[in-house]
Parts: C-alpha cells; structure tokens; sequence
C-alpha cells in the first residue's frame, strides 16, 4: 500500500539575473513554500534538492547547508542533478520516497545560478549536460543540437520556421502575465523572424534565456495536508524515462522517447488520457522542443504540433493550454529549479494564485521536463483538490 502523496505549499524567487548567492535565492523560495503550507520548518523531515551548477558559485553539497540554514540541520538532505530535468526527476524521488512512507512531510526545492558567470563560461558549463564526447566536446552546443532536430522537423512534416515563431509569440504573451517571468515582453511573429540566427533555423527569440532562480513545493501525505487545514493537490501521476544520451544514437530525431515513455507511465498511473489533461507545463528550452513535447506527450498527432501553435490551439484559451507561465522561453530556465518551477505553476492555477494568466475550468494538469536533448525526462499529473 502505498500513501496518496499531495502537494501543500509552493513557492519561488523571480526568475533572471539575481545578484544574492545560490544559498540566499534558495532560502527565499523555501520560505515561500514553507509559509505557504502554513507549517514550520521543524515539520520538514527530509529535504530534496535539485541543482546542476552550485561548483559556479562555490558551494556543492548543497542539501545540508540548506538545512542547516533552516534550522533544521539534523534533518536529512540529498542534492539530485539531471542536468535541465534535474527539478522533475528530483521530485519524482521526493514523490516515491513519501508514496512509500519514508516521509508524512518534505521540501522539494530546484535552485541555480550561473548567470554571473558570464556568457562564455554559462555557455561553456551548459555544454557539460551534452555527451560531451561527441557532442559538447566537438563544438555541438544545445542551440546547434536543436537546430538539427529542428531542421530534421521542418524537412520531414508540414511546418515552417513562422510556425515556431508562433510557439515563442504565445509563451511571451503568457510571460507578460507572469510577476516572476525574466522576460516580460510582448513580441510579434515578425520580431521572431528577424531576430539574429542563432543555430539555423533557430533565432534569438527561438531560444530560452540562461536564468537564475529557485523555486520550491513542499510534498507531504494527504493525511497530513488534511490537517493542515490549506489548500492542496494531489500527485495522481509520475514517470520517468530515458533515450540515448547523444542525439546521433537515435533513430529520429524528431521525437523524444523519454517523454513517450515517462507520459506513458503518469497516464497509466493517473488512469488517464492525454485528452483528460486542462493544461500542461512543457519543456521548452526552443520553440522546437515545446512543438515536438505536445506530439510526444499526445496531445497532437505526430507532424500537427507546429500547425497547432500556428491556429492558436496551444493558448490560454485553446484546446490545450501549453506553459500558462510563459514557460523556459519567457519564465526563465534557472536549469536546476525549472521542474520544480512547472509545479509551482499548476499549485498557483488550482489555488487562485495565477492571477490573469490562469486557464478556466482546470482541475488536471500535466507537467513535463528533461535533461539535455531529453536523455532523461519526467511526467507528472496533478489533480485540483
């Protein structure tokens, strides 16, 4: 038998260039969740962390320095690292650890910052998430990977690069909404297009910011978020998946298997199907990626996700709201705090804290986040309380 496994409280830094320490920004974020759950710190009985880059502001082994900043130094803590899916596979461990009641109460918190290291060393680290002995070590950087996929995408379906400038137009409308989003601004298909050539057919506004940023949950029974007396949503599914490390080791490069097989895993779980899903928070590290994430997690059929943006169906108000938050390419991608960041987002649009941006009506969402070109992935779904 296993716990039923809720979601309390929920909370998270601004998203951007942020001038405090990895510590200081963590913090924050778990005052924020710890407030929210109306609980103490000394209620916390473990503490999962998520973070890829600490070494770029001096400070590794991360989990117990945190705890012992919460005074609570006893308490035990692991710090998880997946590269950009590290939040997400965090909280799967964090999930099971209290699915099998290990723990009635814990933090799940994601936090990085690498920005002040300036673009050439950010650059240089993001690289290390490759495989690096064929990838990152031959100059195949992540804008250089996805350009390939996405060039792979546009020759093999009915898509156009207008139709990626559309995924990047709608996630900066969503961002516009959001206090907390590094970039806040409105922009046009034509501002896509005739923005600099990244990694062709990727352009600037092709491609999430490098961020700094935390965001936390706290996990904990249902029992226990019973009695607490708050608000709260259930975590009705999990999965987890992995493809070849190197994007040349895959069959098609259009398609991410880690996602099909951990969505296949929370659907079964959840006992759902794509079509039951409200809105979903998706891992869109390049317009690409988002396009390609909607097929493979079901939502569209394969080679119809680019037309999808393009008619509006991935809006706020369309058939499947796809990253209400403006998601990595407007939000930000602090890479160790964004699956936990995605969470965040559904806890504020099932607990009337989203404000304008949040989508009528949802009571099911999913959440979606891997590492690299999606050698590790993630799936999550979530049910309003």
């Amino acid at each position: 038998m296993t716990n039923s496994v809720c979601v309390l409280g929920a909370g998270s830094t601004r998203y951007g260039k942020l001038n405090e320490s990895i510590i200081e920004i963590a913090l924050n974020a778990a005052k924020g969740a710890i407030d929210s759950a109306g609980i103490t710190p000394k209620e916390i009985q473990a503490g999962y962390i998520s973070n890829v880059f600490g070494v770029a502001d001096k400070q590794v082994h991360m989990a117990p320095v945190l705890m012992s900043n919460l005074g609570i130094p006893n308490v035990p803590g692991l710090t998880i690292e997946s590269a950009c899916g590290s939040g997400s596979v965090m909280f799967r461990e964090a999930y099971a650890n209290v699915a099998a009641g290990f723990y009635d109460c814990l933090l799940a918190l994601g936090v990085e910052k690498v920005t002040h290291t300036g673009t050439t060393q950010s650059t240089t680290l993001f690289s290390y998430c490759s495989d690096f002995f064929y990838e990152g070590g031959n100059g195949a950087s992540f804008p250089g990977l996805f350009a390939s996929i996405a060039r792979a995408y546009l020759t093999t379906h009915k898509a156009t690069e207008e139709d990626l400038a559309y995924v990047a137009v709608k996630n900066h409308d969503n961002g516009l909404l959001n206090p907390k989003a590094h970039i806040r601004k409105k922009i046009t298909v034509e501002d896509v297009m005739n923005s600099p050539v990244v990694a062709s057919p990727l352009k600037v506004f092709d491609c999430c910011p490098f961020s700094d940023g935390a965001s936390a949950v706290i996990l904990c029974t249902e029992e226990f978020a019973k009695r607490s007396g708050k608000p709260y949503m259930k975590v009705i599914g999990s999965g987890r998946g992995a493809s070849p490390a190197a994007v040349q080791g895959r069959a098609d490069i259009t398609t991410i298997p880690s996602t099909v097989a951990a969505a296949k895993q929370a659907y079964k779980m959840a006992g759902l199907r794509p079509e039951d899903i409200d809105f979903a928070e998706v891992h869109d590290c390049f317009t690409i990626a988002e396009v390609i994430d909607v097929e493979d997690l079901g939502f569209f059929k394969k080679g119809t996700g680019a037309q999808a943006a393009r008619e509006g169906a991935t809006r706020r108000d369309g058939r499947i709201p796809i990253n209400p938050s403006g998601g990595l390419k407007s939000k930000g991608h602090p890479i160790g705090a964004t699956g936990i960041g995605q969470v965040v987002e559904v806890f504020e649009q099932f607990t009337g804290a989203a404000g304008d941006r949040t989508v009528k009506d949802a009571e099911i969402a999913l959440t979606h986040n891997f590492g690299a070109t999606g050698a590790s992935a993630a799936v999550h779904i979530f049910q309003k309380v």
